[in-house]
């Protein structure tokens, strides 16, 4: 009802082609652009940016609302890219932001002697250290952890309350209204890329009711955040997607549900300099297969990247000196480009 009315900021892709139909398999390309191996893990998008773009105005670059997803790592490489994890849900009670403020018994005089006896510490150790990236990337964690509990500014991006109650109301007081709430003030803040998950969609049985619990709270949440995005000059600047790892059978089963399916489903970008107001792609008289303008995961993917100023064809160094692509074979979907 409510995505209804900003359809008209929206592109939504009707023909995306996946090949995985596992959880984990599916989700696992969804985040990285490829299909999972044994021989090497592959970094999230999230990751990537990090890498690309590292961090602004003394926030991390990469965070997670409320968690980091299980493919949502850095891959091959540095753990100094992971995603920055709240360690507590916007939708709870008394959310609170781990490790942002100091303990009650530390005052900024004790703070600053324990960060000058760590480096003292590190100097030693990083003078034994080997080619292990560990001792590095969490120097680079701690170099984070510093800038955001000195600086109050980064720390009241994090901070919920700031907002007034009406736009709470807006969002939603739900997991999606306030997860995606928390994200605009990340956005705001300079964060430049910002994982939100909203699980529970797997209705292999009884899909219907299961749909109107899930969907209203979703609805209102998602229009609320392209709709402010957009009154506030940020949308076309920020790019949105919306996906879940694969679609849904065309046919409801025995269980009055819909089954995994991988084959042809829909995805939603808005912002960033994608199209308005289009629906691209269509699927076949059965839902079956795509049947104009099929989109892989690596197309949209390297569209993203194309869209925030990543060449996909860029190489990265996995171990081993390996050269490897963010994405490999992607191509940009010229067609949702505004």
């Amino acid at each position: 009802e409510k995505m209804a009315k900003v359809a008209d900021k929206v592109t939504v892709v009707r023909s995306m082609a996946g090949r995985e139909a596992d959880h984990g398999r599916a989700s696992y390309s969804m985040f990285t652009g490829y299909r999972m191996s044994p021989a090497l893990k592959h970094p999230s998008m999230g990751s990537v940016v990090a890498h690309e773009f590292g961090p602004r105005n003394g926030l991390p670059a990469y965070v997670s609302v409320p968690d980091t997803r299980e493919y949502g790592g850095t891959g091959y490489l540095s753990a100094k890219y992971a995603a920055f994890g709240l360690g507590s849900d916007p939708a709870g009670n008394n959310f609170q932001v781990r490790d942002l403020t100091l303990g009650s018994n530390i005052d900024p005089s004790r703070f600053e002697a324990r960060r000058d006896m760590r480096s003292a510490v590190e100097d030693h150790f990083r003078s034994l250290e080997t080619n292990s990236d560990a001792p590095g990337a969490m120097d680079e964690f701690y170099n984070q952890a510093y800038t955001l509990i000195s600086s109050p500014e980064a720390r009241k991006a994090f901070e919920l309350t700031k907002e007034p109650g009406a736009m709470m109301e807006r969002y939603g007081k739900t997991e999606p209204g306030l997860r995606l709430l928390l994200a605009r003030r990340l956005v705001e803040a300079g964060v430049r890329f910002i994982s939100v998950a909203y699980d529970g969609w797997d209705h292999h049985a009884g899909i219907a009711d299961a749909m109107k619990k899930k969907l209203p709270p979703m609805d209102q949440a998602l229009a609320a955040l392209i709709s402010d995005l957009d009154e506030r000059g940020l949308l076309d600047s920020t790019l949105i997607l919306v996906t879940s790892e694969f679609g849904r059978t065309p046919k409801i089963n025995a269980s009055a549900g819909r089954d995994h399916f991988a084959r042809v489903y829909s995805t939603m970008v808005a912002g960033g300099g994608i199209t308005r107001g289009q629906i691209y792609g269509s699927s076949d008289a059965t839902s079956s297969e795509p049947e104009e303008n099929p989109v892989t995961i690596e197309n949209l993917l390297a569209t993203v990247y194309h869209q925030i100023g990543i060449n996909a064809d860029k190489e990265l160094m996995a171990p081993g000196a390996r050269p490897i692509e963010i994405i490999d074979g992607g191509e940009v979907v010229k067609g949702i480009l505004a």
